[in-house]
This record gives structure tokens, sequence and C-alpha cells, in this order.
């Protein structure tokens, strides 16, 4: 895997020309193997580059700014997500590689497998899988319950719809036989 670093060998921009030294002056310090890839000199770098830079981390204007990263053919990031994998000690995961052994990386890996009770990460992770199930199916049956309830509200209110209907029904027949019986009376 060879980590390609997009530069601007003519940058104008000294802000540029620092996080370009910094990322190819961080990669040599870690003696990774990397291939710099001038965009101000090679139209085919600088397309290559701006369509493969993901839409959701161009800037505003469309247009990536060098340094930009790649693992291969995959993108890695600009300078501030690298800068942020600096400050993590995450530049391998950052770059999609393996972290030598005894890099503070390494190191932060293995702590991550082994807990300070001695579960391996495993099991924890087998324990909150377990737990996610459990609140998962808990909130399946919250929501049927309150579906049962709203259900069994309707159902009361068609209840005293019904009951309504069946009042003004046997109202209306009383006042019809009224009605009837008033007739019948005049005549």
């Amino acid at each position: 895997m060879v980590i390609k670093v997009f530069l601007a060998s003519s940058s104008g921009s000294t802000a540029i020309k620092k996080k370009q030294q910094d990322v190819v002056g961080f990669l040599e310090a870690l003696k990774v193997d990397y291939a710099q890839l001038d965009i101000a000199c090679n139209e085919e770098n600088r397309m290559w580059m701006r369509q493969n830079v993901p839409e959701d981390k161009k800037p505003a204007n469309g247009i990536p700014l060098p340094p930009q990263i790649f693992n291969e053919e995959g993108y890695c990031g600009d300078y501030d997500t690298f800068f942020d994998a600096k400050e993590d000690n995450s530049v391998y995961a950052f770059l999609g590689l393996p972290p030598p052994p005894g890099s503070k990386e390494a190191e932060q890996a293995d702590k991550a497998h082994i807990v300070e009770n001695g579960n391996h990460a495993e099991e924890i992770l087998d324990d909150s899988i377990q737990a996610q199930a459990e609140e998962e199916e808990q909130e399946e049956e919250d929501l049927q319950s309150e579906e049962e309830e709203e259900l069994r509200q309707l159902e009361e209110q068609d209840d005293e719809g019904s009951e309504e209907e069946e009042e003004a029904d046997v109202q209306e027949e009383e006042e019809e036989d009224l009605e009837e019986t008033q007739e019948e009376e005049a005549e």
C-alpha cells in the first residue's frame, strides 16, 4: 500500500506550504512509505485528486486544496483531519495502515483490547451487544404496549360513539312515536 500525498510544488500560499511540509515531515519521521504527487505541474494529478476527494469532504467552492492524502485509491483526508489524527496518536488508523509494534498507537490499540479488570474487549463487546439487544427488545415491547393502548382508546371512542348513536336513534324513535300519538289525538 502506498500513501499518496497530493501537493502543490509552486503554491503561493505560505499556509499551504507549511501544511504540506508538516504532512511530509511527519510521514518521513514515521518512516511511512509515501509518494508525493504534484498538482501544480501535472494536470492528471490535479484532476485525479479533485475527482477522488468525496463530495462531502470538498470545501464550499468545490475545489479541494493540497495537501490531500490517499491510501492507494481510498481517501484518507486533508490536512485538518491529518492534524487531528496526529494529535490523537491515530495517524496509522487515519492512513489505513497497521501501527508498528511498540508505537503509541499500537499500545493504545492493545489497551483498547484489554480492560483493567482483565476482561478482553470481545467479552465486553458481547455484553454490550447483549445489552443493546435487550434494550431494543424492551423498546419494541413498549411500542407494542403504546399501540395496544391507542387501539383500546380508539375502540372505546367507537363504543362511545355507537352508544351515542343508539341513544340518538332511541330518542328519534320516541319523538316519532310522540308525533304519531299527537297526530292520532288531533284527528
